[in-house]
C-alpha cells in the first residue's frame, strides 16, 4: 500500500494510507477510484494522478485540523490538476471537469451539503461507480 506524507494536526509531517483515513471519507473513495482512471488513461496520466491523489489526502489531513479555507483551497487545486489532465485528452472532458469542480468547491464553501453530495454522485457515475453517496452525516 503506498503511503504519502501530509501534515497532521500539529503540523508535522506524518505518513498516510488509506488504512489510516475514515473508512466512509467521500474525499477518499475519490482517490481510490482515481485508480481506475489511470487504468483507462493510460501509465503517462500516473504522474498527475498521484499529484492529484497526493491533493486530496492533504486536504483530508487540513480538514481534520478544521481548517475549511485550507481544505476547500486543496480541493480546487487538485481539481484543477485533474481537469487540466481531463483537458489534454478531450477538451471537451476537460471544461466539464471544471465545471464539476467548480461546483463541488462552491458548495463545500458554501456549506451546501446536498448539492456536494450530488457532485460526488456525479463524479462516482462518471467514474464508472453507479452507487450513490448514501451517507448522512456531511
Amino acid at each position: 500500500m503506498k503511503r504519502l506524507e501530509a501534515a497532521d494536526e500539529h503540523g508535522e509531517n506524518r505518513q498516510m494510507s488509506y488504512e489510516t483515513l475514515p473508512e466512509n471519507q467521500p474525499l477518499l473513495r475519490l482517490c481510490e477510484n482515481l485508480q481506475e482512471l489511470e487504468v483507462v488513461v493510460g501509465p503517462q496520466a500516473r504522474p498527475v494522478i498521484e499529484q492529484v491523489r497526493s491533493g486530496l489526502l492533504q486536504a483530508i489531513a487540513t480538514r481534520s485540523r478544521g481548517d475549511l479555507r485550507g481544505t476547500i483551497d486543496q480541493i480546487r487545486a487538485a481539481m484543477e490538476k485533474l481537469a487540466a489532465l481531463g483537458s489534454s485528452l478531450d477538451p471537451e472532458e476537460g471544461l466539464m471537469m471544471r465545471e464539476i469542480a467548480a461546483r463541488f468547491v462552491s458548495a463545500l464553501g458554501s456549506g451546501e451539503k446536498d448539492a456536494a453530495k450530488e457532485t460526488v454522485n456525479f463524479m462516482r457515475h462518471k467514474a464508472g461507480d453507479p452507487k450513490d453517496e448514501d451517507r448522512g452525516d456531511w
